[in-house]
């Protein structure tokens, strides 16, 4: 349902010298109550020290596209140094699994909670100080002298980047207008497109020509960057304030979501019906269903889960979880079926890798120029299907292998999933008032991290499980694990249908009454319901 707002509402909307935002109203992203002034203007916080001339919109997605591109990079990048690491710390690859385990669970702990850390402290000290923790991590991990040390590191760096991304996205939903997201979704696609695949191959190549120890020097630079320029030009973007901490939300939302990463990470190696598995799954399941009617009840919930009966923040989400895992899933094992079958070491697969990323750039750039005529719906629904129809692809090439024809395939992935994950992300937001953003980009990246774990769970087990033990069979394991994931974006196809270009037509207009400047993002005629 479209949020009607007046011209008052607006979040852009420059108050006069000395006035305060009026305490009915919820949706203007600072206090209410809180004094407004000429070095104050509205969602800009505090005038910068240094570099006044940087304008926020700028300093928003330099320190948010560099956090993030480092936070989504260390998922993928250190699985190719674990071996190396084994060797140098004396230990059993199959004892390393807590390196990654601890920096996905600090990780999953703390995205709850990041919402309430935005909005009470701002997002801008929250923002650097998430900033400052990983890039310190990051150090402490390469001085690592033992699996102890070095998992405690991780946890360190987990949490850091559990705090990154939704802040991040809080920021850039109320630095930018409404009608101004798309064009800022060429950034914020970049470390979503270009991190994951890149993680392999510089990882392989810094493992090869130096050691495993620069898998995590290589972020102090960027970090170290990205943090003295935050310092100096990042605003702040104040939103409705965090009385009181919700201690129970907390447990039940950071736990639950930990457990159910922790059981589908250990899944395929374990098995689906182990203790391991299955006590960290129910586990996590019944803390997620007592959070909710927690939340919905609390008079100051840690997580407003109301902000999910939006009707297009809730079906996007409902398209999203399918795609994510379904992309997510092809990125973990079609590296693995190149080594596997076709003898690619682990470079040449992360470069074979590589073109989905060049795609979903390139689906970053279309996506503006014609979103006013397609709509988001047509976009999401061509998306999800023209990705179902290349996993297709690549299952059948499982049969008669074309090296040739993988570059193009992974390219087109990238472009399909693309055109998605940029209209959905988009839509998602439109209707979502900026007093509630920060709990719509914790939910977002929630389910982000939820679907991206169930999908690799799902292709790992699958593979794993239909392979025979002589080891033969892999070609048939790896085409069902295809089939399976293409079945899954379809049902994302299916999904879209639902999204509604009348209610995003209407929220554009709703937020930005004025007629659209030449080349901006803004839904002029589309048909639909």
């Amino acid at each position: 349902m479209a949020v009607n707002r007046s011209e008052d509402d607006r979040p852009d909307r420059q108050l006069a010298p000395g006035a305060t935002p009026h305490p009915d109203r919820g949706a203007g992203p600072l206090a209410p109550g809180r004094p407004l002034n000429s070095e104050h203007p509205e969602g800009r916080g505090p005038s910068p020290r240094f570099g006044h001339r940087v304008s926020a919109k700028v300093a928003v997605c330099v320190v948010f596209v560099a956090g993030n591109f480092m936070a989504i990079m260390d998922t993928t990048i250190v699985n190719v140094a674990l071996p190396a690491i084994g060797r140098d710390l004396g230990v059993d690859t199959a004892g390393l699994s807590s390196v990654n385990v601890g920096y996905l669970v600090a990780l999953a702990v703390f995205i709850p909670v990041s919402g309430w850390l935005g909005n009470r402290f701002g997002t801008r000290r929250t923002a650097l100080a998430a900033l400052l923790l990983f890039t310190v991590a990051s150090g402490m991990c390469a001085t690592a002298g033992s699996l102890e040390a070095l998992t405690g590191y991780r946890v360190l760096q987990g949490v850091g980047g559990g705090l990154l991304a939704p802040v991040g996205m809080t920021m850039m939903l109320r630095a930018f207008a409404v009608a101004e997201r798309l064009r800022a979704q060429q950034y914020v696609m970049l470390p979503t497109a270009v991190a994951p695949a890149l993680g392999p191959v510089l990882g392989g190549w810094l493992v090869d020509t130096a050691s495993w120890h620069w898998v995590f020097l290589v972020n102090l630079p960027v970090g170290v960057l990205a943090l003295l320029f935050g310092l100096g030009v990042l605003p702040d973007f104040a939103g409705p304030g965090a009385p009181r901490f919700d201690a129970l939300g907390f447990v039940l939302a950071g736990g639950g979501l930990a457990a159910v990463l922790y059981a589908l990470t250990a899944a395929p190696e374990r098995g689906w019906g182990s203790v391991g598995t299955l006590v960290p799954l129910v586990g996590g399941v019944l803390f997620l269903a007592v959070l909710v009617p927690w939340e919905l009840r609390a008079r100051y919930p840690m997580i407003d889960l109301r902000v999910a009966g939006d009707q297009l923040f809730g079906t996007t989400q409902l398209v999203l979880l399918p795609t994510g895992a379904a992309f997510m899933g092809v990125l973990y094992l079609f590296p693995q079926f190149l080594q596997t079958d076709l003898g690619y070491d682990a470079l040449h697969s992360g470069l074979a890798t590589f073109p989905e990323a060049l795609g979903m750039l390139t689906a970053s750039q279309i996506v503006p120029r014609v979103h006013d005529r397609a709509g988001p719906r047509r976009l999401m629904v061509v998306g999800g299907a023209g990705a179902a129809l290349i996993i297709v692809l690549l299952a059948v090439l499982t049969v008669t292998p074309q090296p040739a024809a993988l570059y193009p395939a992974m390219y087109l992935l990238g472009l399909s999933v693309g055109l998605l994950f940029a209209s959905a992300q988009n839509a998602a937001f439109v209707t979502i008032p900026p007093s509630r953003t920060a709990d719509a980009t914790t939910l977002l990246n929630m389910q982000r991290q939820t679907a991206g774990a169930f999908g690799v769970a799902l292709a790992g087990t699958l593979a794993a499980s239909l392979a025979s033990p002589a080891g033969t069979g892999g070609a048939f394991a790896y085409r069902i694990a295809f089939f399976t994931l293409a079945a899954l974006c379809l049902c994302a196809s299916l999904l879209a249908l639902r999204v509604s270009d009348r209610r995003v037509r209407e929220a554009y207009g709703v937020a930005d009454p004025c007629p659209a400047p030449a080349g901006s993002a803004r839904l002029r005629g589309t048909a639909g319901p």
